[in-house]
């Protein structure tokens, strides 16, 4: 196991960040810990690298308790949001930071730079200064600086949100493609459900300082655990069961699910629109029509003043002569609804 985290807390006065968390984290494996601000994401983070010190539980990094060790001695990579690079050294000697505190000789620290500026690809940039870099440059620096040392476990608080989305997402590509070479156990922090479904093999949701499911992308995505999870990771209709019908494609004979709590969740890409009444639809007006390259998005008002967003292709329906105000008709291929939690 590269990182176990057993039934960890942590309050700031009366603010309980992390409550009774556990995570396991296998070796070698790429996992997201994906929330909304103030989840608790960065404070579990924090715990495992040593920066905070549990008020509860244990963790353990590459089968060895570190609950009770220092920073320095659970030999973990951290990397920062804010790039935190040193502004007075260049390159080299800021990837070269942490083998000099070691005690690694010159020579050493040299053949172990250049290896790092190949791997996150600035070759010829050693002699520069983070003012002469990008910001994708210079978080690529942050992260060789976090490598350097070779550590055990590679921790980072979501590094890219400093970036605009270009770079953001060939980061994300390339943070990816070098995980896939190197197999370093790594944590990664983000509120961006984007971010953790396209880099991680699997994704912690957290939400309130609790864990609410643990899972693939796919899991996560597709058997959401509880209405958070469907509503914060995906874009989702939320609406009165019975606003509207569910036509059960796959499964002719199945009947749509009950909404126990009186709402059913709908994602956009399982509404299905049409120009003329078809069986099981209900008429809607089309509020707007946003073009998404391949996809419409259309924004629709149903006779209850429901608002629904479907997601479809282009090719669907003949959108060319659509115009706000316009009837259509719209049904589910698909829907989910969620027995209610009276737990106290």
């Amino acid at each position: 196991m590269g990182i176990r985290v057993a039934n960890v807390s942590k309050s700031f006065g009366d603010f309980r960040a992390v409550d009774d968390v556990s995570v396991d984290v296998e070796s070698g494996s790429l996992v997201a810990l994906l929330g909304p601000s103030g989840s608790g994401k960065s404070t579990l983070l924090r715990l495992i690298a040593g920066l905070e010190d549990a008020d509860a539980g244990r963790i353990w990094i590459t089968g060895e308790e570190a609950t009770e060790r220092s920073v320095q001695e659970r030999q973990v990579g951290f990397v920062f949001q804010h790039f935190a690079l040193f502004k007075h050294r260049n390159v080299r000697r800021n990837v070269a930071f942490g083998l000099e505190l070691r005690g690694w000789k010159p020579e050493a620290i040299r053949r172990r730079v250049d290896e790092l500026l190949d791997l996150v690809h600035l070759r010829g940039y050693g002699g520069r200064y983070p003012s002469q870099l990008s910001g994708g440059q210079r978080q690529r620096v942050a992260l060789a600086r976090a490598l350097a040392v070779q550590p055990r476990v590679l921790l980072l608080d979501e590094p890219f949100s400093a970036l605009d989305a270009k770079v953001r997402k060939e980061l994300r590509a390339w943070l990816r493609n070098l995980h896939d070479e190197m197999h370093v156990t790594t944590v990664i922090v983000t509120h961006d459900q984007e971010e953790a479904m396209e880099v991680a093999d699997r994704i912690v949701v957290m939400n309130e300082g609790r864990v609410e499911q643990i899972g693939s992308p796919a899991e996560i995505y597709d058997h959401p655990a509880s209405p958070f999870v469907m509503s914060f990771v995906g874009a989702v209709n939320e609406l009165p069961s019975g606003s509207l019908p569910v036509r059960q494609e796959a499964n002719p004979s199945a009947a749509a699910p009950a909404a126990t709590d009186g709402r059913i969740f709908v994602r956009p890409h399982h509404v299905q629109v049409h120009a003329t009444p078809q069986p099981g639809t209900v008429p809607a007006r089309l509020r707007r029509l946003t073009h998404m390259g391949r996809d419409l998005q259309a924004e629709l008002v149903l006779d209850s003043q429901e608002v629904v967003v479907a997601q479809f292709p282009r090719d669907q329906i003949d959108y060319r002569t659509l115009r706000p105000g316009d009837r259509l008709h719209v049904v589910s291929r698909q829907a989910r609804s969620f027995v209610p939690d009276f737990s106290i």
